[in-house]
């Protein structure tokens, strides 16, 4: 391995393996606390996990480009930002990352490390919203990254918050993260024989996106001015009264 990539692969590796860590181990945490209600469970392991993602994009985009997914992995080979060879070991690091990022979660709450899930995900509007969850996760992230890329952290960290709640399949969004859950037999799980399909309709949202959003920022930035383009345009007209 090349020594410049040494630092960005620890950093995919630590924040996947939080990323996961917080998905899996906010639910278990989350699911024990509800005493059976589903939407607080879902809620709390909403706010873990967008805040999760607000604070490792925030410390390591500047190392890694914070991707810790590999359907943007994906988005930014396709852009040429990176070369195949390191979109591969991106896209290793981040499902070693994830597995044992779920492993860590069942030890912290005592119990077994390795587990395979059996919570069913599947069916027509799942994989739906899986696409729809991706492709406006990319939709994001090539917004900020056009527009302003201070906003990185903060935007992600939101849209998935409110994707938990607006797509049918509580927005995975990320194909490491949905094999490391199918690999959980917690409230975070998915099936193992469904994570495929997941998996592939990451993947098409991403690319559906990476080709929209593309065509869509390749013009010049847009600047909105409105109200000084209102005063711009009235200045000529003042102009002339005082002239006269």
């Amino acid at each position: 391995m090349n020594h410049h990539l040494a630092r960005p692969l620890a950093a995919e590796a630590l924040g996947t393996f939080f990323l996961v860590m917080a998905v899996i181990g906010s639910g278990i945490m989350a699911e024990t606390l509800a005493d059976g209600n589903v939407a607080l469970a879902l809620l709390c392991n909403t706010l873990a996990t967008a805040a999760t993602l607000v604070v490792i994009i925030t410390i390591f985009v500047s190392v890694s480009g914070a991707q810790f997914n590999p359907a943007v992995t994906l988005v930014m080979r396709l852009r040429g930002e990176i070369d195949d060879r390191t979109a591969l070991l991106y896209v290793a690091t981040q499902i070693v990352a994830g597995l044992l990022g779920a492993v860590a979660a069942h030890l912290m709450f005592g119990l077994s490390p390795f587990q395979i899930s059996d919570t069913a995900r599947n069916g027509f509007g799942q994989l739906l919203g899986e696409f729809i969850a991706t492709f406006g996760l990319i939709a994001t992230i090539l917004g900020c990254l056009r527009f302003k890329p201070a906003a990185l952290a903060a935007a992600v960290g939101l849209y998935i918050g409110a994707a938990y709640w607006f797509t049918s399949s509580t927005s995975f969004a990320n194909p490491a993260v949905t094999i490391a859950r199918a690999f959980t037999d917690t409230f975070a799980g998915i099936n193992p024989t469904h994570a495929p399909g997941f998996i592939v309709a990451e993947l098409l949202g991403a690319v559906a996106a990476w080709f929209l959003f593309g065509w869509l920022f390749a013009g010049e930035t847009v600047k909105v001015r409105g109200p000084r383009l209102r005063q711009a345009r009235r200045a000529p007209a003042r102009s002339r009264l005082r002239a006269r």
